[in-house]
C-alpha cells in the first residue's frame, strides 16, 4: 500500500510519481539575465539545457525612500533652502477661539455663492471635486479655466482679512474660498505658481470645520525625470481655527494637496488669502505695426 500511495493515477492506469523541478537559486530569479555560454565557477545555474544564469547588480544604487514626517505644533519651519531659495510655513493652530471659529464656519457654510467649477486638462473638461467661490477686483486663472472679478467682498470677509494680513505681515487683494463637503473632495497635487501671483508669492490658508491632512512634496530634481519617489514629504494636520502661512519659494519647490478620505469627514471651509497681480500684456508680433491697425 505504502508503494501505491507513492504513485500518481494517470488516466486510468498507475504511473511513477512526476520528478521534482530543479530547486531555484535562492532569493528568486530577480537580478538574474540568462546566458548560452556555460556556467562559471562565479555564477548560479539552473533551468533547461544547461543555460547559465548570472547576476548582475542594479544600474543604479538603492536608496532608502524618506520617511514622511509631520508638522503639528505651532512655530516657524524652514522646510528647504533650494534650489529657488527659502521655503518657509508659518503655523498657528488656535488663530480663531474655538467660539469665533465656530461662528464663522457656519456663517460663511450657509452664506458664501459655493459653486462647482469646470476645469481643463488634457482638453479634457472636468468638474472640480469640491466647491468654490472668488473675491478679488482681478480675475484669476488656474487649471485652464478663469474665476472672474468680484468685489463684493461680505463684510465679515474683510475684517478676516485685516487680521491675516496683521499676523502675516503680507498684504492680499483676493481670496479663493473652498468647501469639501465631506472626505470624498480633495484637492490633487498642484503649486500655487501662476504668473499672476508674482514670483515667491505668500499665500495664507485658513481652516474652519473638520480636521483634514494637509500634504507637502518637495519637486524632483531635474535628474530624477519627475519622479517622486525619493523626494522629501510633511504632512501637516489642518483643525478648525488654525491658520498656515506659507512664504519664500514653496510654490516653486512644493507640491502640496488634500487627499481623498476613505472615513467619515465632515464639512471644511478652506479660505486661501493670496495676492494677484495684471498679467502682462502679450507681446505684439514681430513686424506688425499696431499704429496703423489691422489690414483690411
Amino acid at each position: 500500500m505504502s508503494d501505491r500511495r507513492q504513485r500518481a493515477r494517470v488516466q486510468g492506469s498507475w504511473a511513477p510519481s512526476r520528478p521534482k523541478p530543479a530547486t531555484r537559486p535562492a532569493g528568486g530569479a530577480e537580478g538574474f539575465v540568462r546566458s548560452a555560454a556555460a556556467p562559471s565557477a562565479h555564477s548560479s545555474s539552473w533551468g533547461d539545457g544547461g543555460q547559465a544564469f548570472e547576476f548582475h547588480p542594479p544600474a543604479k544604487p538603492l536608496r532608502d525612500v524618506p520617511a514622511e514626517k509631520v508638522i503639528e505644533k505651532a512655530g516657524e519651519y524652514e522646510i528647504s533652502h533650494g534650489p529657488s531659495g527659502v521655503s518657509r510655513l508659518r503655523l498657528l493652530p488656535g488663530f480663531l477661539a474655538q467660539t469665533e471659529a465656530d461662528w464663522l464656519f457656519s456663517r460663511l457654510l450657509a452664506e458664501l455663492p459655493w459653486a462647482q467649477k469646470t476645469n481643463f486638462k488634457h482638453g479634457q473638461a472636468y468638474e472640480e471635486p469640491r466647491l468654490t467661490c472668488w473675491y478679488g477686483e482681478l480675475p484669476y486663472t488656474y487649471s485652464n479655466s478663469t474665476l472672474q472679478p468680484n468685489t463684493q467682498w461680505p463684510a465679515v470677509l474683510a475684517d478676516l482679512k485685516a487680521m491675516v494680513e496683521q499676523v502675516s505681515g503680507s498684504c492680499f487683494n483676493s481670496l479663493l474660498c473652498n468647501l469639501y463637503r465631506d472626505g470624498k473632495d480633495s484637492i490633487a497635487w498642484h503649486s500655487d505658481s501662476e504668473l499672476s501671483l508674482g514670483p515667491h508669492p505668500a499665500i495664507a490658508s485658513l481652516s474652519l470645520g473638520d480636521t483634514r491632512c494637509f500634504s507637502m512634496r518637495k519637486q524632483p530634481r531635474p535628474e530624477e525625470s519627475g519622479d517622486y519617489t525619493y523626494v522629501e514629504k510633511l504632512k501637516i494636520p489642518l483643525s478648525h481655527g488654525t491658520l498656515l502661512l506659507m512664504e519664500g519659494a514653496t510654490q516653486e519647490d512644493w507640491q502640496h494637496q488634500v487627499a481623498k478620505e476613505y472615513h467619515d469627514r465632515g464639512p471644511r471651509v478652506n479660505l486661501t488669502f493670496r495676492t494677484v497681480y495684471p498679467e502682462p500684456e502679450p507681446e505684439p508680433e514681430p513686424g506688425r505695426n499696431l499704429a496703423r491697425g489691422p489690414r483690411s
